[in-house]
């Protein structure tokens, strides 16, 4: 993490960035913010489609609360956040863990896909040769929609002969410890459900749309991040223009840092430099801007989230969840 942001900022001139940052857009910023949100609020209307056969009348609300307490936890340790939404959304809907922590991975899958057709977009849009400028990109791109279509074939195959893989598996580890055999298989079932949660025509349709919105947002905001600097003035911001920067940007955050400090600062500095002319001051004030409240915002709004959807809960009856009640006792059927 260090590192990468040594490398980003080793010839900036933070004086310069300063001023740049201090002509903030108000309205723009309002803007901003909204939408980064919406993108947010776009994938808990997608995981409830996921959760249908589980929980046909999951809450949103507490769906999206329970995302923006996965990001907040990503900004501070990478990857926790992902068991931690499953968690918190298992327990405030009372769903199967092992089938919330199912459709997180099932979602984890078609994001990487998704990042990886708009990849592939950028590249159809640039003026120029994409992979020539961005030498790691086309490499990573292959690698990536192997590894992810590989998951895709095992995921469908532990599907299809479940009851083969279960067998297996009581046999296997049987010999070793029947307990342990008998918890693990248990686990594999529940696991398996949780991947088969999406049923139907419609809802993979529906998932399919969601996953576009929300990438269209995606591309939409890193626009409107521009404009807050109103570095429209200076420089040539069009959506393309966005959308590239954002698909090329969003390496540095699949990356596990912590909310992707450094890698995305220097690969989207990279990105802005050497494809779009911008100069290094320039980029910086970006990445600056769009990470930090980034940061902020999924941090505050995580106990934000989690305050007001306990306080509600609390009149109902229901006890208050923290990160420690939700990892104790959780359903597991």
């Amino acid at each position: 993490m260090l590192l990468f942001l040594y490398l980003a900022f080793e010839e900036v001139d933070f004086q310069t960035v300063f001023q740049i940052l201090s002509k903030l857009s108000l309205s723009w910023f309002v803007l901003f913010i909204l939408v980064f949100f919406f993108s947010h609020f776009l994938r808990a209307l997608r995981w409830k489609i996921m959760l249908k056969s589980s929980k046909p009348d999951a809450s949103v609300l507490n769906l999206f609360g329970a995302t923006m307490i996965g990001y907040g936890l990503n900004s501070i340790i990478p990857r926790l956040g992902e068991l931690y939404r499953g968690f918190f959304a298992g327990k405030w809907e009372n769903i199967s863990r092992s089938a919330v922590l199912g459709t997180i991975i099932v979602e984890r899958v078609i994001d990487i896909l998704a990042l990886g057709f708009s990849v592939l977009i950028s590249v159809m849009i640039f003026k120029g040769d994409l992979y020539s400028k961005v030498v790691w990109l086309k490499s990573t791109v292959y690698f990536g929609f192997i590894s992810i279509f590989s998951v895709i074939i095992i995921l469908f195959f532990l599907v299809k002969f479940k009851a083969k893989f279960y067998s297996l598996i009581v046999k296997s580890v049987g010999k070793i410890s029947e307990k342990l055999a008998t918890k693990l298989a248990y686990i594999f079932e529940m696991l398996i459900e949780g991947f088969s949660t999406i049923k139907g025509t419609s809802n993979y349709i529906w998932v399919i749309f969601y996953s576009i919105l929300i990438m269209l947002n995606y591309g939409l905001s890193a626009q409107l991040g521009f404009f807050v600097l109103n570095l429209q003035d200076s420089f040539e911001i069009n959506y393309s223009m966005a959308w590239i920067v954002m698909t090329i940007s969003a390496f540095g955050i699949v990356i596990p840092t912590p909310g992707g400090t450094g890698t995305y600062h220097f690969i989207g500095i990279s990105t802005l430099v050497s494809l779009f002319a911008f100069t290094n001051e320039a980029a910086s004030a970006y990445v600056l801007l769009t990470h930090t409240v980034s940061m902020f915002s999924f941090i505050t709004s995580m106990f934000l989230f989690m305050g007001y959807i306990n306080d509600k809960r609390a009149k109902m009856g229901f006890p208050k969840e923290n990160f420690f009640s939700v990892i104790k006792g959780g359903k597991t059927e």
